[in-house]
């Protein structure tokens, strides 16, 4: 692929992302025609319901999540380090070049550190191996590199904690060592998976702000996965609406909270408590529940829900994706057809 092929800005493109899983009841598609792109030091919010294919659709990225090589399709185009324009979906997902790609270009944190970290090493060698997979160093030089690194996530006595195990570290000091190894060796693009789950307020404050200081500090992009709309109107530039595998709006953060288009990022806002809220004030949840991956509604994915769903359109089509303002798109007939309408047939 030529470096023509996307702009000089750009890092990561995903074209038409599918994938899935041939389970004993049948097959999942977990990620539908997913499309977005990541720029060069931006921070780009995924956000959606448990179930929409935000946490799959970054694990497919970096060739993890499990699927075998012919459930996937579509195209995942990162720009290396080197200046080469490289199709992940291309590689094989054992082979040698994603091998190196992984922590040393695209890095991840992961929703659960305690699972994600092996209980029966220390984080000091679990991120000296990281170090070493990818530099040719000794072990005591990796060893100085990742102490230099949990002190650049503000852990306390680093020189001490880098021998300890993970369950003898907090939740949020676990989230900070999951964070160095993941940027020990400066990726260009960090996928950071609900990096603030099950932490308290605080702490969220200061992961937060933490990630968002090394992203200026190491000049990388962020892909933040959540299905907190705080976290992403503190945290990013960009937001991707994802509803059943699907991508249905993609705008800049202040156009999103401002002027939403999509009925689902409509009620996704209209979700979020407010203060001043009078009290017996009742809340607005998104109404119904996310349909069964086995049982996909036929036309757009939203329309069992949508309290904008016309008849005789929504059920029996897929919208295609419509350009409403600068890059602020959306797919949704409320907005036009887009450049496709796939008729679909049960």
């Amino acid at each position: 692929m030529t470096d023509q092929a996307m702009p000089a800005d750009m890092l990561l493109d995903v074209r038409d992302l599918r994938t899935g899983f041939a389970l004993r009841e049948g097959y999942v598609r977990a990620v539908d025609g997913a499309s977005f792109h990541v720029r060069r030091g931006e921070t780009i919010g995924v956000v959606g319901e448990s179930g929409c294919g935000k946490s799959i659709t970054a694990r497919t990225i970096l060739r993890i999540a499990g699927t075998s090589d012919d459930s996937l399709a579509g195209k995942v185009i990162f720009r290396r380090s080197s200046g080469e324009v490289t199709d992940l979906l291309e590689l094989p997902h054992s082979g040698r070049e994603i091998r190196r790609i992984r922590g040393a270009e695209i890095a991840m944190i992961f929703q659960e550190p305690m699972t994600a970290f092996s209980p029966v090493h220390t984080i000091g060698n679990q991120i000296i191996e990281a170090i070493r997979l990818h530099q040719s160093i000794s072990k005591e030089e990796a060893r100085t590199a990742a102490v230099d690194m949990l002190r650049r996530v503000e852990m306390s006595s680093a020189e001490k904690r880098i021998d300890a195990y993970p369950h003898q570290l907090s939740g949020g000091m676990r989230q900070r060592a999951m964070i160095a190894m993941a940027l020990v060796c400066r990726p260009q693009l960090l996928l950071a998976d609900e990096p603030t789950t099950a932490l308290d307020v605080t702490t969220q404050a200061q992961i937060l702000g933490l990630i968002r200081q090394l992203k200026d500090d190491l000049g990388m992009s962020v892909m933040m996965i959540t299905h907190d709309l705080g976290v992403v109107a503190e945290t990013a530039q960009t937001v991707a609406v994802m509803y059943l595998g699907k991508v249905v709006e993609m705008a800049d953060v202040k156009s999103l909270f401002r002027d939403p288009k999509h009925p689902y990022t409509r009620a996704l806002l209209a979700s979020i408590p407010k203060l001043g809220r009078r009290a017996g004030e009742p809340l607005h949840p998104v109404k119904g529940m996310v349909p069964s991956p086995f049982n996909r509604p036929i036309g757009c994915p939203f329309h069992t829900r949508c309290p904008s769903a016309m008849p005789g359109i929504c059920e029996k089509s897929m919208p295609g994706k419509t350009t409403v303002a600068g890059g602020h798109t959306v797919s949704c007939f409320l907005f036009g057809e887009g450049d496709k309408a796939e008729e679909q047939s049960a």
